[in-house]
């Protein structure tokens, strides 16, 4: 969506014809799709007010079917869509392979998961409002990072592998990709993370890998993007999800491996096709990194099942869980 001052200074154009083209016509909010009409075709939604309560809030928070097949209706007139995945468009791509793959918990990750859940749920139960949505956020964030590696969560250098049953699973994966001679480019949420992996990657396999986060200067982050694509020795770039997502040709990968997952759609997607995109001659194989048993697994099989507004991609896992009443917050978040 775009900022306010450009928002306003984008709609006193004058102009018989307007177009709106966009790479992600909704990431975060279905607002984001009112904005854009409001452009091309002022009044057509309604007001901004009006849309919110009839359209933004039953289907992002209530989830309602039949507003979204209402919305979809009154817009797809007006939408021209491509999708890579059709091929009377786009005949040349070869094919996206995606899976989920699932690991188990260490032990050590396993206790830490119960005691901040534990703790955590205890102080939520006596908050609400806008305290208890943050708290379930911290929640959230705390047990993602339980899951990627203990030593994430407890802010320690210790790039152990055999504490994560992620990266143990991921460097399973390594060793097929690195024997076949194919490139590989993995995301991360964690630029803390992303340290702790590059460590555990030049230990194992006595490599240097790259990594791209938000940190790095406009001159480095091409000169890394040079080197992946053209030089034969570089098999690994490392990105944090947010510096990596867009802008980026990384089309030397045949694999792109999610390590933590950021439950929108969109910006998966958007991750994926740093290797997925015009100029890629072999087929990409999408390895989406899930612990079997956490909320993890619970929150994907979630929006899995609610493809419809997947396809939309109105809203993050973290925004509607925190609607959820403390009973429904146990049931996803308990470790089974």
């Amino acid at each position: 969506m775009l900022f306010l001052g450009q928002t306003q200074a984008v709609k006193k154009l004058k102009a018989d014809i307007r177009i709106a083209m966009s790479g992600t016509p909704v990431e975060n909010r279905l607002i984001e799709y009112w904005s854009i009409f409001d452009f091309v075709n002022s009044g057509y939604l309604g007001s901004i007010n009006n849309f919110k309560q009839y359209f933004a809030l039953p289907i992002e928070q209530d989830r309602n079917k039949e507003r979204l097949e209402k919305f979809k209706k009154i817009t797809s007139p007006f939408v021209l869509r491509r999708l890579k995945i059709d091929k009377s468009i786009i005949q040349d791509l070869p094919d996206k392979i995606e899976t989920d793959d699932y690991c188990n918990l260490t032990k050590e990750q396993s206790g830490l998961y119960q005691n901040v859940l534990n703790e955590t749920l205890k102080q939520i139960e006596t908050t609400e409002g806008i305290e208890r949505k943050g708290m379930i956020f911290k929640l959230m964030t705390s047990l993602k990072q339980i899951c990627n590696h203990p030593s994430q969560f407890l802010k320690k250098k210790d790039a152990n592998p055999v504490l994560s049953g992620k990266a143990e699973m991921l460097f399973t994966l390594l060793e097929d990709i690195y024997e076949n001679d194919e490139k590989v480019i993995i995301f991360t949420q964690y630029k803390e993370m992303g340290d702790l992996l590059v460590e555990m990657i030049k230990e194992q396999f006595k490599t240097d890998p790259l990594f791209l986060h938000g940190g790095t200067l406009r001159k480095k982050r091409d000169e890394m993007v040079d080197a992946f694509q053209n030089e034969k020795y570089i098999k690994t770039m490392l990105l944090s999800l947010k510096a990596g997502g867009t802008g980026l040709n990384l089309t030397a990968a045949t694999n792109v491996i999610h390590f933590d997952l950021w439950w929108n759609p969109a910006v998966e997607t958007q991750a994926t096709d740093r290797a997925y995109r015009i100029g890629q001659s072999k087929n990409v194989m999408v390895h989406r990194f899930i612990t079997q048993g956490t909320f993890e697994e619970k929150i994907n099989t979630m929006i899995k099942n609610k493809k419809e507004l997947a396809s939309l991609t109105v809203s993050t896992g973290e925004q509607w869980i925190g609607n959820f009443s403390n009973e429904e917050l146990k049931q996803i978040f308990k470790l089974d």
